[in-house]
C-alpha cells in the first residue's frame, strides 16, 4: 500500500497550515534509506501562495547541512536568474523531488522518489502554482512522465496538472558547468516563464480534457 502523505491531524481548512502539518511529518520521514544518512530533511521554502514554483532533483551537500534548497553556487545563479525577470526568492517557492540528500550526490534511485514523490505532489497540490518550472532531467521526467531528455523539452511549456503551465529548464548546476551557452537558453526559459505570469494574471487555463490518465496519475 503507498503511504499517504496527507497529515491526518484534525480538519485544517488552511492550505498554508496544512502545509505545515505536511513539512512536519516529512521532517520524521523515514519512508526510505536516506533517512539513516541525512543530516536533516530539505522539505522547501518560499511563499506558500507562490505564483510560480520550482522543483528540482535533490539536495546537495550544503541543501543538507542548513535545510534549505539551492543555497550554494547554483542557488546563488537561480536568485540572479530571479533577479533579472524582476523576481525575489521570497516571491517564489522552491522544492526537490527528493527531499533528502543521496550520499555523495548521486542520482536519485527510483524506490527513493517513489517513497518521496508524494510530498512533492501535496506541496504542488497546495501552493497550486500558476506556473512551474522544473529544473533538470529528474525533475522534468517524473513531472511529465516522459523519458525525453532535459534538451529537448526545455523552454517548451506545457498544459499541466490543475491548470497549471509547466516549463523544463536545465538544472542551475548544468549552467554552472555548461558556461554561457547553457545559462543563456537558462534566460530564455526564465523569460518565457516571465511572460507566461504576465499573460495568466492570476487566470488559471481550465484543465485539458485530453489530459493524459497517466500523467494525472504520475504522482501514484
Amino acid at each position: 500500500m503507498a503511504p499517504n502523505y496527507a497529515p491526518q491531524w484534525g480538519v485544517v481548512s488552511d492550505s498554508v497550515q496544512i502545509l505545515e502539518a505536511l513539512k512536519a511529518r516529512a521532517l520524521v520521514c523515514t519512508q526510505c534509506g536516506l533517512a539513516d544518512t541525512r543530516t536533516q530533511v530539505v522539505f522547501g521554502v518560499g511563499d506558500p501562495r507562490a505564483r510560480l514554483m520550482f522543483v528540482g532533483e535533490a539536495p546537495g551537500q550544503n541543501e543538507d547541512l542548513q535545510g534549505e534548497p539551492f543555497v550554494g553556487a547554483a542557488g546563488k545563479l537561480l536568485d540572479t536568474l530571479l533577479d533579472e525577470i524582476g523576481m525575489q526568492r521570497s516571491e517564489v517557492y522552491i522544492a526537490n523531488v527528493l527531499k533528502c540528500r543521496p550520499p555523495g550526490n548521486r542520482d536519485p534511485r527510483p524506490d527513493e522518489i517513489d517513497s518521496c514523490k508524494g510530498y512533492l505532489r501535496e506541496q504542488i497540490r497546495l501552493i497550486s502554482p500558476e506556473v512551474v518550472m522544473t529544473l533538470g532531467n529528474f525533475a522534468t521526467k517524473l513531472l511529465l512522465n516522459t523519458e525525453i531528455g532535459i534538451t529537448r523539452l526545455r523552454g517548451r511549456p506545457h498544459s499541466w496538472w490543475l491548470g497549471a503551465m509547466l516549463v523544463p529548464t536545465f538544472h542551475p548546476a548544468a549552467a554552472l558547468r555548461g558556461g554561457d551557452r547553457v545559462a543563456g537558453q537558462m534566460r530564455e526559459d526564465f523569460a518565457l516563464v516571465r511572460s507566461l505570469l504576465d499573460a495568466t494574471r492570476g487566470e488559471r487555463a481550465p484543465m485539458e480534457r485530453d489530459f493524459e490518465p497517466s500523467q494525472m496519475e504520475l504522482f501514484g
